[in-house]
């Protein structure tokens, strides 16, 4: 050994700590992949398919072509993540999942551990699981292009969009070329799992041409099922999490993420007064945006249950993730999109979309709540009767 180099002398202990696994019973996965989103895409179906075991379950990864601090960045946020009482409230199959690197990063592997379930995971986990043997693909993809027919069309909540089937259709005069919208979904009531369909997507995306593949809608009829609180929590818990793994490993810049579910409530998004990756802006907000978009009249004239209305530009008929490219974004927002936006008070913050979401209110308002409300009812039943 004193005659190795480090490097070799690394590779040496590395090997021996593979071989310790595999002399364990655990199994040693091999993953060729090269790149952030396949290795997520790698990381979260594996760590899917241990946590839909009800025993202690472990494996490890190995994934030679990526940088160490890729790696550890992931283990990293996973642990910090599973400290956030917040977040893991919501999120309990999180919980029996542990995650570490082999060695302590003397190598490119992940060591990947589940607990067995307590009688209250096991619990949790029959409820979330139960509607899933009852989602059919065909109906609730039938029941989001109705929802996107109903609000982004015909109530013009999106100026670019023209039908359900081509995105960008409006934006052919500021250098982006529409394509086909993909209809992706996932019947799995597990976070996990989830995200390694979110992370398939984003590599489907990566992999297409713009006029082969415009956009993905995402549905995840059993992530939050229903339009009550508890459901709510649970679909904003989910999408926080989606979020926040694109973020860490600076995926926000390639692609931008809008959230959808029955109940949208931006009120009961964290945090309530900034703004929150993939959400409405705050609703505390919108007076302030009406007022700078022209419209000071509605600004004084809507109540606080009226400028609410806004939320059913996002009440979908379950949770559903709209995958865009950033280009998309970049151009319908426009080159100088960004403004301070004045909360009064001496309280300026950075804002976009002013005149988007300034008319998105006004026309909502206009259709009225029974109105509105009767369209997700008609949705929802729709996705899953």
């Amino acid at each position: 050994m004193d005659d190795l180099s480090e490097e070799d002398r690394r590779t040496t202990i590395f090997q021996n700590l593979l071989r310790d696994l595999q002399n364990e019973g655990v199994p040693l996965l091999g993953c060729d992949v090269d790149a952030v989103h396949t290795m997520n895409a790698a990381l979260w179906t594996t760590m899917s398919e241990l946590s839909l075991q009800n025993d202690a379950r472990k494996s490890c990864l190995i994934m030679e072509r990526i940088p160490l601090p890729a790696l550890q960045a992931f283990v990293n946020d996973f642990n910090a993540l599973k400290s956030q009482t917040r977040l893991l409230t919501q999120l309990p199959e999180l919980q029996r999942i542990h995650v570490s690197m082999v060695g302590n990063g003397i190598g490119p592997a992940l060591s990947i551990q589940t607990t067995e379930r307590t009688p209250l995971e096991l619990e949790q986990y029959l409820e979330r699981s139960a509607i899933e043997e009852t989602l059919n693909e065909a109906k609730c993809t039938e029941a989001l292009r109705s929802f996107i027919t109903r609000i982004v069309i015909d109530a013009e909540t999106c100026p670019y969009t023209r039908t359900p089937d081509h995105a960008a259709t409006g934006l052919l005069k500021k250098g982006i070329t529409p394509g086909p919208v993909a209809y992706r979904f996932s019947s799995s009531s597990d976070a996990c799992a989830v995200l390694g369909t979110f992370w398939n997507t984003v590599c489907e995306l990566l992999s297409t041409p713009q006029e082969q593949l415009s956009t993905t809608m995402l549905s995840l009829p059993a992530i939050g099922v229903g339009d009550t609180d508890e459901a709510h929590s649970r679909f904003v818990a989910v999408v926080e999490l989606i979020g926040r793994n694109l973020c860490l490993f600076r995926g926000d810049g390639a692609f931008g993420l809008v959230h959808f579910h029955p109940a949208y409530d931006r009120a009961k998004v964290f945090p309530v007064d900034k703004p929150a990756y993939g959400h409405l802006p705050p609703r505390g907000w919108l007076r302030a945006m009406l007022r700078m978009n022209g419209n000071g009249d509605a600004a004084e004239r809507f109540t606080d249950e009226e400028l609410a209305m806004s939320d059913f530009q996002r009440r979908a008929p379950f949770t559903a993730i709209n995958v865009l490219r950033a280009g998309q974004l970049d151009a319908a927002a426009g080159k100088y999109s960004i403004v301070n936006l004045d909360l009064g008070g001496g309280r300026l913050e950075k804002a976009s979309g002013i005149q988007t979401y300034s008319r998105n209110v006004m026309r909502l308002v206009s259709l009225g709540e029974d109105l509105l409300q009767d369209g997700v009812h008609h949705d929802m039943a729709k996705a899953y009767y």
